[in-house]
């Protein structure tokens, strides 16, 4: 059996292109369409409310292109909106970002302690300590907000003296004395474009968890379950999506996908209801 249809993914922007570009590695055969609502984010500072309102329109704008799963690309829809859009697409397949990554943060610590780097509102909201206790009761999880590292994922500062300077000052505290973690889920779909750097100031003996591609392998397993997986020998298409400012989103996304986007070959759209 095989379902050519696409895989719908959405973030607030342009960082869930992260899990995008994971995507097209893992399933180099699938048809894959990328939504960031750039007109409306972030999303880390509306209300829970507010948030599960706007996942909930993109995602009716992704079912109108006929997805056969759906993909929040995005740590803070994921936190309070994965629920709520599971029993409203049943039975199309809703994935988060956060319990594939703390399910594998849990797999590759030895000891026990687990450190979560994210965003502000992502480390307040405590979704990842949650997923990661829940996976593993006793785990020691210590987590801290980078919120300098999207400016930089943005600008395309990812090595170099800024970039590890700002890794030293957020992560010297997490990492310091005999109970540090030995593995450090990056908790923001921003984060993997910066994880040489993050990398070369933890140590070699920290374990990094990529929440991008831990969700593709999540993705690729529910595929398989469903009989959803595509099983054509071309490479799948990729659709890219935003409701504001395509300029910019070609721009920064190029950074983000690993290869250039071109302007003209992103649709801007209005997800907005009425």
């Amino acid at each position: 059996m095989s379902d050519e249809r696409p895989i719908g993914v959405f973030d607030s922007g342009i960082g869930g292109i992260t899990v995008l570009k994971a995507l097209r590695a893992t399933l180099p055969h699938e048809n894959l369409v990328y939504l960031g609502d750039t007109a409306r984010l972030p999303y880390g500072t509306k209300s829970a409310e507010t948030v599960t309102a706007y996942a909930t329109q993109a995602t009716k704008h992704l079912l109108g292109h006929d997805v056969k799963m759906v993909v929040i690309a995005c740590n803070t829809a994921s936190a309070v909106a994965l629920e709520p859009l599971k029993k409203a697409l049943a039975p199309i397949p809703v994935i988060g970002v956060i319990e594939p990554g703390a399910k594998a943060g849990t797999k590759a610590t030895k000891t026990g302690r687990i450190g979560v780097i994210a965003t502000e509102a992502t480390v307040k909201g405590g979704a990842y300590m949650r997923a990661i206790q829940a996976a593993m009761p006793g785990a020691e999880v210590t987590q801290a907000p980078c919120g300098l590292f999207v400016t930089l994922a943005e600008e395309g500062w990812v090595k170099g003296d800024v970039a590890e300077a700002a890794a030293r000052r957020y992560l010297a505290p997490l990492f310091k004395g005999r109970n540090a973690p030995d593995t450090l889920v990056l908790g923001c779909t921003h984060f993997p474009v910066l994880a040489r750097t993050i990398a070369k100031v933890v140590g070699k003996q920290v374990k990094l968890v990529d929440s991008a591609a831990t969700t593709a392998k999540a993705v690729t397993e529910a595929l398989a379950e469903r009989g959803l997986a595509a099983k054509r020998k071309a490479r799948g298409k990729t659709r890219f999506l935003a409701t504001d400012s395509t300029e910019r989103f070609a721009r920064v996304g190029g950074i983000f996908f690993g290869e250039e986007i071109r302007a003209r070959d992103v649709e801007l759209v209005d997800i907005m209801p009425g």
